[in-house]
């Protein structure tokens, strides 16, 4: 019997090529499945124009699969929770949207009786970890396959194969940026964004073109965790997400520029595009700020940046990720309230307000006028106690230490 394999389809050049070289030089059928989690899938082709593609390609099938809303609730939504951004920076754009496609890589192998998926993904990235570890975890009994990392084609020789097979791309040999992005933002690659001592040029950027000159104010409203409403309108969070890339991004906000340490060992250049990513991110950890106990704030900091480098090592269906969403949704509870946002110069943020019927803090507690309600007296036993253990120390040891130090 032929084997059958499911291949994560994005329609570029790529996955296109990807289809009729496996089933020349491996004799399998293929299946594409085509999962949309919000990405302007080609440009000014149509989901339907793609699918065509990939039956040109010799596809039996391309399924394509409407994942925005999964996306925004099942996979932004923890990442909202968890302040996910790694290595401080990146709020894990493409990390995100590579469980989702697994996730659907592999109901579509059950439903075609596959015995194997497939990626597009080269040997020297991270999305190959996240294909193969996300469906390592949920269906070990599938064969993971990599023609990129078999083939040995540069992008002019894929050019060449598709133009001889008449697979119908829009793709030149002189491509210069490679990009994908989904519902949380952009991440550009390649061309001159290699040298990481050049500046990126603004070409292409598309999120964050600046079409809004105008201070723009923008009251953000979360109930526990969950970012619920833009300026007081509700609004699903898809749709709240959609919305804030292109009213904050309009400002030019939005853009990081960064050297990070990718998984398989090698530093990349990467620029990316994630307005509505990073302002919700900053205002979640405004509410938090409010109304987390000093001990829980201090351990959720903690835990951010280890749930982060799960989520960006491919770690997603993993039993230590899983155990730490427990813990962070149990920090969520109180996470309600309104955060205000303004957007002034061109490509900057500040908070001007945050409220919460939740918070901790207390203004008599806090202020240093009339009203001030904190019992000064207080502290006297309480610093001499919590210093108590360092004077002993210098009493007994630091006054040796120092005179013996040369």
């Amino acid at each position: 019997m032929t084997k059958r394999v499911v291949l994560a389809y994005s329609g570029g050049l790529d996955t296109s090529v990807a289809v009729r070289w496996m089933i020349e030089e491996w004799g399998v059928e293929v299946v594409c499945v085509l999962v949309d989690v919000g990405q302007d899938a080609g440009g000014s082709e149509s989901l339907g124009e793609l699918q065509l593609r990939a039956r040109a390609a010799g596809a039996l099938e391309c399924v394509v699969v409407d994942a925005r809303r999964e996306m925004a609730e099942e996979f932004c939504a923890p990442a909202i929770f968890a302040n996910g951004r790694y290595e401080g920076k990146y709020p894990l754009v493409s990390a995100l949207s590579r469980p989702v496609i697994v996730r659907h890589l592999v109901d579509q192998a059950r439903r075609f009786n596959a015995q194997a998926v497939a990626h597009g993904c080269t040997g020297k990235g991270n999305d190959q970890v996240r294909f193969e570890v996300g469906t390592a975890a949920l269906a070990p009994d599938l064969e993971v396959l990599a023609p990129a990392r078999n083939w040995g084609m540069t992008r002019a020789d894929s050019v060449d194969f598709a133009q001889k097979w008449d697979i119908p791309i829009r793709a030149t040999k002189e491509k210069i940026y490679s990009i994908d992005e989904n519902l949380w933002g952009r991440a550009i690659e390649c061309g001159a964004i290699e040298d990481p001592w050049v500046a990126p040029p603004d070409e292409p950027y598309t999120l964050t073109r600046i079409t809004n000159h105008d201070p723009l104010t923008v009251t953000v409203s979360f109930s526990q965790g969950l970012p619920v409403a833009l300026d007081g309108v509700t609004l699903d969070l898809a749709t709240l997400i959609s919305d804030l890339n292109l009213r904050v991004g309009a400002t030019g906000f939005g853009r990081i520029d960064m050297v990070e340490n990718r998984r398989v060992g090698i530093k990349s250049r990467e620029v990316y595009e994630c307005p509505a990513a990073l302002a919700l991110i900053a205002a979640h950890g405004e509410v938090e700020d409010l109304v987390l106990e000093r001990d829980l704030h201090h351990e959720k900091a903690r835990l951010e940046s280890r749930w982060a480098e799960l989520v960006y090592d491919g770690m997603w269906y993993s039993p230590l990720k899983q155990a730490l969403d427990s813990f962070i949704a149990e920090t969520q509870r109180h996470v309600t309230g309104d955060v205000r946002l303004e957007f002034c110069a061109p490509g900057s943020m500040r908070v001007a307000g945050r409220r919460s019927p939740a918070a901790l803090y207390d203004h008599d507690l806090a202020t240093y006028d009339a009203a001030d309600t904190f019992r000064h007296g207080d502290s006297e036993g309480f610093v001499r106690i919590y210093g108590l253990g360092v004077k002993t120390w210098a009493a007994r040891q630091g006054a040796k230490r120092s005179s013996e130090s040369p």
